[in-house]
């Protein structure tokens, strides 16, 4: 982004950066600070649209773990009976605020709690990058004919960043997110299986705040991630980044549908 005459200049020493990083809110699924910092191609399937297809011609849609709101706020219309789940105080107050003048209301719910509604609820469930999917839950609360539409975060995702920090990881890490897995565990519950898509995404990292951004907002990458703990691997990549340009890992998505039969 160009910047005014004006403006204050970027921070370049490796201490202003991780300083500027520790300081930005990371709560909601807003990832505008990292614009000219960091990149990540975006699948080729266009999920938010794609959702928002869905959703205008549902009656009942219930989106889980819906972050700050963001992906589903971008719908242009949200069904009369629109419910989301979230389970992290500072997002449950954002997407309030952000979708209750849509008519959502938003339920304050762990990931790794039942549902709280009632069977055959929804005719449109959704979700961007859930944790685990819960298939019997969403079978449950789903109508019959009811489908389930989601953008899952694929094996081994962005694990570059993770191996840089924690070293080599065992290759089974994170099978239960492979595409045969979830489809198996999908039709466990007694959903039919519509579309299934799997991309591997390269994402770039500008430097060194980026990265301890992303590690402070996606906490499951490296967990109990401080600067402290990690501020001489930190240093040695900010180095790195400087000489030899962006540090490049790859993202995994996959794109769900299901259908309740």
């Amino acid at each position: 982004m160009s910047q005014s005459a004006h403006s204050t200049p970027s921070p370049t020493t490796f201490e202003d950066l991780v300083a500027e990083a520790e300081a930005a809110p990371t709560e909601g699924w807003d990832f505008s600070w990292f614009e000219g910092r960091a990149t990540e191609a975006r699948p080729s399937w266009g999920y938010a649209r794609a959702m928002g297809e869905r959703l205008a011609k549902a009656e009942a849609a219930l989106d889980i773990q819906t972050g700050g709101g963001e992906v589903l706020n971008s719908a242009d219309r949200l069904p009369p009976l629109t419910v989301a789940t979230e389970g992290w105080p500072p997002n449950v107050a954002k997407a309030t605020a952000l979708l209750r003048p849509r008519g959502a209301v938003v339920v304050a719910s762990p990931e790794d709690a039942p549902l709280p509604f009632a069977d055959e609820t929804f005719d449109v469930v959704t979700s961007r990058h859930p944790v685990a999917p819960q298939w019997a839950e969403i079978a449950r609360v789903l109508r019959p004919g009811g489908t389930y539409f989601a953008q899952h975060v694929g094996p081994r995702s962005a694990y570059e960043v993770v191996e840089y920090f924690l070293g080599p990881q065992p290759q089974g890490q994170s099978a239960d997110r492979h595409p045969d897995r979830e489809r198996a565990d999908a039709e466990a519950a007694g959903l039919e299986i519509v579309d299934l898509r799997a991309e591997r995404l390269r994402m770039e990292f500008y430097d060194i705040g980026a990265v301890v951004h992303f590690l402070r907002k996606v906490v499951w990458m490296v967990p109990g991630f401080t600067v402290d703990q990690y501020r001489d691997r930190l240093r040695t990549l900010h180095e790195q980044i400087e000489a030899e340009g962006p540090f490049v890992a790859h993202s995994a998505r996959q794109l769900i549908e299901a259908r309740k039969p």
